[in-house]
């Protein structure tokens, strides 16, 4: 009939339109950008070719993206201390904006978390703390990690048990990472740190670290079998417990078939603050506190390993020519100046097969050794009170290098940290790649990584030992019973002093010249064509995610970044209202719009009203609630490289061209769809009118006019 007539006809207008062609291209406001997405071929082997090129002029273009308007002129160039060659800034942030927020969604750069550290394993890592993004901000031109006493409690899903468990956490601290939005390979990286707490009181571990984007720190599901490989050759024996296997003929996700991949851990420096004493064995003497120096790499040596506590062995004979003992398999040629020494007391770590109620697994055939190629190094208490500059050198991938630097006295031919505020560089420790190549493999890394923050509160570092069997198995500051678990002074500290770390500022320089240093050229960007990440991500969202209950307002495992709309009452507010003649930059202002709530508060059923009212309004360059972080944008990976070359449709379109004789085409099927349309509501309309007076004589043969009670009236085409 009519009505099937116009939906065939409906339906025919659809499939028509549908394979119009329509012009699609893309501007862009940078030329590097055009360049890179046009220079991009569908051939893989080519892309590869390209990716050194692709990489520098992604660097070009990222230059002044992620450099702080608020950075100094002198301190955007820096000659290396190994090379010696000139270094261009490429990210810098000096914190000097009072009070942003790094909560996710807040800032462009940064993400706060809000979870727990913990496994809720068997083989749980101690910790005492739960992650609040509000324990982080910036105040007196620094960020602020504080780490406070306070409960947080929820409920946890007990895999094992098959029910929920009230867990609960005594202790809030700060964790900021730079995961999926700022990274980078190879280059120099200087951060200038405060230390938190008391540094002869232990029970704080605070750190300033580095790890590749494949791996998302304490998200354990995004780690197990990728942190902290860094193995690009095919070894049948280490495929299984390598999930990114150089073995691996064809990868998915959009991973490069026979390349290797991980997550490999680099430690600027992580602090052990306690009571003073030797430590036995360090040479030369080390005593609390001192700070970690640290490689974290896999594949790690399997057999014969150095003993911990104990330096490795070297192979020595008796009298009579017989072997005493073996030599100890480890890394040569770790070089160590000043007052560092090998760090003894940890080579690594075994991850063997999993048990039930862990929220990963690995059978037998996946476990492994991992190896941590450290030294520690003294440092004072100055570090707790003053702000003191960290330096890390690093040349990515084969023949590259890593080189930590601290400054320095220097008194006679001995270097001495004195009150730490030397300015003197000197290089406390260097990994070659070399030793790694000679020994296991493996290779100095080359994963684009991210920058990491955080203090963290936990039973397995800078603890107190030798607990007593009869003391309550509780950390909490408040009860009298469980102060025997606590070092001494750690509750007195965390209840009365400010105790955080505070970072001054953190620079990272890149050289324009693959030929003036070591390793591989260096590049930006999390997704690299040589090393892509985005589609494995997207692929295993879940692993990059919270857990429930934390995770009912999220969307993914990053909020998209709010661009003002959060309530003010003057300019200041929004990182604006300076005078005319004041030197910093207007962020945003206040005016009228709708007020913006973040996904995660509470209440569910919170209510925010839709009428207009008093919110931060940001100028372009500036985004977040308050307008108080730099907008920046992200560098163009390799999946949006390789959607450009897959001319996907209707993506990422800036205008559309549509010919006349689409259009007369569209508005005569569009008149015929209506005439068809109109003519079987007509149609419809007529049979009903016919039914009705079908009906009306029935009933009036069947009454015969007579006056009756009830009438039960048949319809129907068969009656």
């Amino acid at each position: 009939d009519h009505s099937k007539k116009g939906l065939l006809s409906s339906t025919f207008c659809c499939v028509l339109l549908s394979w119009e062609f329509v012009e699609h291209y893309r501007q862009s406001s940078c030329l590097c950008n055009r360049t890179v997405n046009r220079a991009i071929t569908s051939s893989s082997s080519m892309m590869l070719a390209l990716g050194t090129f692709l990489s520098l002029a992604a660097l070009s273009c990222a230059k002044e993206n992620f450099i702080d308007h608020d950075t100094p002129e002198d301190k955007r160039t820096t000659k290396s201390l190994v090379d010696g060659s000139v270094y261009h800034l490429v990210m810098s942030d000096e914190f000097n904006v009072e009070n942003r927020s790094f909560t996710d969604g807040h800032d462009a750069l940064w993400t706060a978390l809000d979870k727990s550290d913990d496994d809720f394993g068997p083989n749980g890592g101690g910790s005492l703390h739960f992650y609040n993004s509000t324990t982080v901000t910036t105040k007196d031109g620094m960020l602020k990690i504080s780490s406070i006493v306070g409960t947080t409690e929820w409920s946890q899903y007990d895999t094992l048990n098959k029910t929920y468990k009230d867990e609960l956490k005594n202790f809030k601290s700060g964790m900021v990472q730079g995961w999926d939005k700022f990274c980078f390979t190879g280059g120099i990286v200087e951060v200038d740190v405060i230390l938190p707490g008391d540094p002869f009181v232990g029970g704080l571990w605070p750190a300033v670290w580095m790890l590749g984007n494949l791996g998302r720190a304490t998200y354990e599901r995004s780690t197990n079998r990728i942190w902290p490989w860094s193995f690009d050759t095919c070894d049948r024996d280490q495929q299984s417990a390598q999930l990114i296997s150089g073995c691996n003929v064809r990868n998915h996700y959009g991973l490069n078939p026979g390349q290797g991949r991980g997550a490999t851990e680099i430690d600027i420096i992580e602090v052990v603050a306690g009571e003073p004493g030797d430590l036995p064995g360090t040479d030369p003497t080390i005593s609390k506190p001192y700070s970690d120096m640290t490689l974290q790499v896999a594949p790690g040596v399997a057999e014969n390993r150095p003993s911990e506590g104990q330096h490795p062995k070297q192979h020595r004979k008796n009298s009579h020519g017989y072997p005493v003992f073996s030599d100890s398999v480890w890394y040569d040629e770790l070089e160590m100046n000043g007052n560092t020494s090998l760090n003894i007391f940890h080579y690594g770590t075994f991850l063997g097969e999993t048990k039930k109620g862990e929220p990963v697994s690995r059978n037998k055939y996946q476990a492994f050794q991992t190896d941590a190629v450290g030294a520690m190094h003294q440092i004072t208490p100055a570090h707790f009170k003053k702000v003191h500059t960290l330096r890390l050198e690093w040349q990515p991938g084969r023949d590259g290098r890593l080189d930590w630097f601290l400054q320095g006295y220097k008194k006679g031919n001995e270097t001495i940290e004195g009150d730490g505020m030397g300015k003197d560089w000197y290089n406390a420790f260097s990994i070659k790649d070399e030793s790694l190549k000679n020994v296991t493999g493996s290779q100095i890394p080359a994963e684009p990584s991210y920058l990491i923050f955080n203090t963290a509160i936990s039973q397995n570092w800078a603890w107190k030992e030798n607990v007593p069997d009869w003391c309550k198995p509780c950390f909490d500051c408040h009860d009298r019973a469980c102060a025997c678990n606590f070092p001494d002074g750690f509750c007195n500290m965390m209840i009365h002093d400010d105790v955080a770390m505070k970072i001054d500022s953190v620079r990272v320089y890149q050289s324009k010249d693959p030929k003036a240093h070591p390793g591989q050229p260096h590049t930006l960007g999390c997704d690299l064509l040589e090393f892509p990440s985005k589609e494995f991500i997207q692929g295993n969202k879940d692993k990059y995610s919270r857990d429930a209950p934390f995770n009912y307002h999220d969307l993914g495992p990053l909020r998209k970044i709010q661009k003002g709309g959060h309530k003010c009452k003057t300019d200041a507010d929004c990182g604006g209202g300076f005078d005319d003649e004041s030197e910093r930059v207007s962020r945003g202002k206040c005016g009228k719009g709708i007020e913006y709530v973040d996904p995660g508060d509470e209440p569910f059923f919170r209510f925010t009203s839709p009428l207009p009212t008093n919110v931060c309004k940001c100028n372009d360059g500036f985004t977040g609630p308050k307008c108080l972080s730099i907008d920046h944008k992200p560098i163009p990976g390799a999946y949006d490289q390789k959607r450009n070359t897959e001319n996907m449709l209707f993506e990422e379109i800036s205008s559309i061209y549509v010919p006349k004789n689409v259009i007369v085409v569209f508005c005569t099927l569009m008149i015929c769809f209506i005439f068809f349309m109109v003519q079987s509501v007509s149609d419809k309309r007529k049979r009903l009118a016919q039914y009705k007076a079908i009906d009306s004589v029935s009933l009036k043969e069947y009454t015969g006019n007579q006056k009756v009670d009830a009438i039960m009236t048949i319809t129907g085409r068969s009656v």
